[in-house]
C-alpha cells in the first residue's frame, strides 16, 4: 500500500523559501500523477500543483505561478514543491496526494494522501 510523507515545512517570513518534499514508500511515484494541496485555518483544501505522471508535465493555480515550482526524483521516490517569494496568504497545511490518473484538482480523485506539513508564513 502506497503510504506518503511530506516534510519541509516551518516558520518563514514574508519573502523566504521552503522545499516541501513528498516521499513515498510501498509503491512507486513515477508512475503517479502527484498533487500538493494545502488547507488553510477555516477553509477547504485546495489543489496548489500537480506533476502529471505521463511527462511530469507541470501545473499550478494562478496564486503561486512563478512562485512555487514542483519536480520529481525519481531515483529517491520523491515529489517536491520548491516555494519562494512566499506570502502570508500561503499559510496552511500542506499535503501530497497521488493517483494513477492525470492530474485533478478535486481532492476526491486522490486515494492516497500524506499526513501534511504545516507552512506559516509570518512576520
Amino acid at each position: 500500500q502506497l503510504q506518503l510523507v511530506e516534510s519541509g515545512g516551518g516558520l518563514v517570513q514574508p519573502g523566504g523559501s521552503l522545499r516541501l518534499s513528498c516521499r513515498a514508500s510501498g509503491g512507486t511515484l513515477s508512475y503517479r500523477s502527484i498533487g500538493w494541496f494545502r488547507q488553510a485555518p477555516g477553509k477547504g483544501r485546495e489543489g496548489v500543483s500537480c506533476i502529471i505522471a505521463t511527462d511530469s508535465s507541470p501545473n499550478y493555480i494562478d496564486a503561486v505561478k512563478g512562485r512555487f515550482t514542483i519536480s520529481r526524483e525519481n531515483a529517491k521516490n520523491t515529489v517536491y514543491l520548491q516555494m519562494n517569494s512566499l506570502k502570508p496568504e500561503d499559510t496552511g497545511v500542506y499535503y501530497c496526494a497521488a493517483r494513477l490518473r492525470v492530474c485533478s484538482k478535486d481532492v476526491t480523485d486522490f486515494g492516497s494522501w500524506g499526513q501534511g506539513t504545516q507552512v506559516t508564513v509570518s512576520s
